[in-house]
């Protein structure tokens, strides 16, 4: 019995995407869920599309489900390729929409620093999450930075 070796391009490097998405489907097809699977690729990270917005994944598409998801995705990229992935995955919109909840959170905070709040501290993220939010806090004209360490790693934003 010979173990299929992941795809390779013309540069010859392992296409993570192919690997991530293979992966996905067969963990869809487990769950019985009908769900379009693209792939975008720029030359910073891979990002995992399944299905569109709106579309019934039953609970896939809530934000600790799509967190954990992309972790054994990644794993999985990370255990065929043999090096580190930075994969996104994207379920039913769940990227869109928690952009929109992280502007939400940010506009609380901004408006709290405005009232003379001098730091506001906000629940732990992931790295992504955490690039998302500085860029956001950036517009408002307003500093962040992270602390913490592993999964207590937040962002605390104070006036600039």
């Amino acid at each position: 019995m010979t173990e299929e070796q992941p795809t390779t391009g013309a540069d010859d490097t392992i296409d993570e995407g192919e690997i991530a998405a293979d992966y996905i489907e067969g963990l869809l097809d487990i769950a019985d869920f009908d769900g379009d699977i693209e792939i975008e690729q720029t030359d910073a990270r891979t990002t995992i599309k399944v299905g569109e917005a709106g579309d019934d994944l039953g609970g896939l598409a809530e934000p600790t489900v799509v967190a954990a998801l992309q972790d054994l995705t990644r794993l999985a990229v990370q255990q065929q390729s043999g090096g580190f992935s930075r994969l996104v995955l994207d379920v039913a919109g769940s990227r869109d929409a928690r952009a929109q909840a992280l502007q939400a959170v940010v506009d609380e905070a901004a408006a709290a620093i405005v009232g003379g709040a001098p730091r506001v501290a906000l629940e732990p993220m992931s790295s992504y999450e955490r690039k998302l939010v500085h860029d956001l806090v950036r517009e408002h004209g307003l500093e962040s930075e992270s602390e913490g360490e592993g999964a207590e790693r937040h962002i605390v934003i104070v006036p600039a």
